[in-house]
């Protein structure tokens, strides 16, 4: 099965000493540099064919893509423009604000701590901040759990979309917004259901999330972030959205209602933002280029962002009214596609939609971003766009046998897959097959 291969051709090298001495005569050499160009261009360029043929199909400005392949490379695409009134050409390494996939960095910074036994999962919220003023004010506060705060089960209602909340926000852009400010427009309103009883997304639950990791912490957010995450990980074009001015940011276009700002172009000929973005926190808070994030992406997902022995918990998913059979877990949207399944999160800032999956049958990541978050810009949804890509990385891997190995451009290529080679009999790293568990699967529910 091209899963299984995929997975075992990741291990060639690690078990090609094996091989040779066991079976000399049967082992078929990888293609030299010359043969793997080709494939190495073939590949680049479908996908970038493929970008272009979503842009002529939509009406956004511009838009990037980023892959990570199972060899640690990575890509970056463009295309269309960063800015309509400049008609400045989209680059690959041009940044955009990320949104909620944001809350990925919160969820793994909080799944570290859970790691070092600072913070458990299902501890209710009261253990850490329960002697806030306004704590009892919260809805379900007594009985919302850290781990309802991840799945969104916690019957939080979302506070960024109360009308005041955008009205304070516009009427004050270079307001730096607290936490306790945030969770003050939906304290003393009635929650949907009984916490743990059902399902509704809320960036509510990732600021709450927040303060109690610089709680148990006694640090800033984003310097946990940097620390634990984007320093070790490497992700040098990943940066906090904590402020009006961001460099390197593409312009984003919000649409003619647009409540947050109310304009149409973000960012001012000033260079400032038409709002402070910095009040998303833990509940977006990031920008980044999508080549950086589908490798923050891949590295997530195969566990190397936290303990790998709790991923089963982050992916034990309740159902979410996102679509059919979409589960969510811990700071994850769970999927079945054409692609096999896909663990990734979706985005949304005024001016900016962002998708990112990684796939684990073919042990690659995708993200996409693009410069407009008004209504049906995109022509179809953005992680329909992942799949295309997702497919046409799997079809090309099938063309030279199955394996993915890093070219002399540095762009991933195909190898060849031997399958009578001993080394098929090699386990995969662990992290990379483990099951999800029911054992602790939460109360199921629908969004009200």
């Amino acid at each position: 099965m091209i899963p299984r291969l995929l997975l075992l051709a990741a291990l060639l090298f690690d078990c090609g000493a094996l091989a040779a001495s066991a079976r000399p005569q049967t082992r078929k050499p990888s293609p030299p540099a010359s043969a793997a160009a080709p494939a190495a261009a073939r590949l680049r360029r479908r996908l970038q064919e493929k970008l272009d043929a979503l842009h002529a199909a939509g009406r956004f400005p511009g838009a990037t893509a980023g892959f990570a392949f199972a060899d640690g490379t990575t890509l970056g695409l463009s295309v269309g423009v960063s800015d309509t009134h400049k008609k400045t050409p989209m680059r690959p390494n041009d940044m955009m604000l990320q949104g909620s996939v944001g809350k990925t960095y919160a969820a793994a910074v909080a799944l570290q701590l859970v790691g070092e036994k600072k913070i458990g999962l299902d501890d209710k919220i009261e253990k850490y901040l329960g002697r806030e003023p306004w704590f009892a004010r919260l809805p379900n506060a007594r009985d919302i759990t850290v781990r309802m705060l991840m799945n969104h089960t916690s019957g939080l209602v979302r506070y960024e979309f109360k009308e005041q909340f955008t009205k304070d926000l516009t009427a004050n852009p270079d307001k730096v917004w607290k936490p306790e400010e945030l969770v003050s427009y939906v304290l003393d309103t009635a929650p949907p259901f009984a916490a743990g009883a059902g399902w509704d997304y809320s960036d509510t639950n990732y600021i709450v999330l927040g303060m109690i990791v610089e709680r148990v912490t006694g640090r800033r957010y984003y310097d946990e972030v940097k620390r634990r995450l984007l320093g070790p990980l490497k992700l040098r074009r990943t940066v906090p959205s904590d402020s009006r001015r961001i460099p390197g940011l593409a312009q984003g276009y919000a649409g003619a209602d647009n409540p947050f700002g109310g304009t149409d172009a973000m960012i001012a000929p000033d260079g400032r933002f038409a709002i402070n973005p910095q009040f998303e926190w833990t509940g977006g808070g990031i920008a980044s280029t999508a080549e950086d994030l589908a490798r923050w992406a891949r590295a997530l997902y195969e566990g190397r962002a936290f303990a790998p022995s709790l991923m089963p918990q982050v992916l034990d998913g309740v159902a979410a009214k996102l679509g059919p059979g979409v589960r969510y877990g811990l700071g994850v949207i769970i999927r079945e596609t054409e692609a096999g399944p896909a663990y990734g999160h979706s985005g949304f800032f005024p001016g900016y939609l962002t998708e990112m999956a990684y796939f684990p049958d073919l042990r690659a990541a995708v993200a996409v971003q693009v410069n407009t978050s008004a209504p049906r810009s995109t022509g179809k949804p953005l992680s329909r766009f992942l799949t295309d890509f997702a497919a046409i990385i799997r079809a090309e891997s099938r063309l030279a046998g199955n394996g993915i190995e890093k070219g002399s451009d540095g762009l991933s290529r195909v190898i060849r897959f031997n399958p009578s080679d001993p080394c098929n009999a090699c386990s995969p790293p662990a992290r990379l097959t483990t099951s999800v568990s029911r054992a602790q699967t939460q109360t199921r529910g629908r969004r009200g």
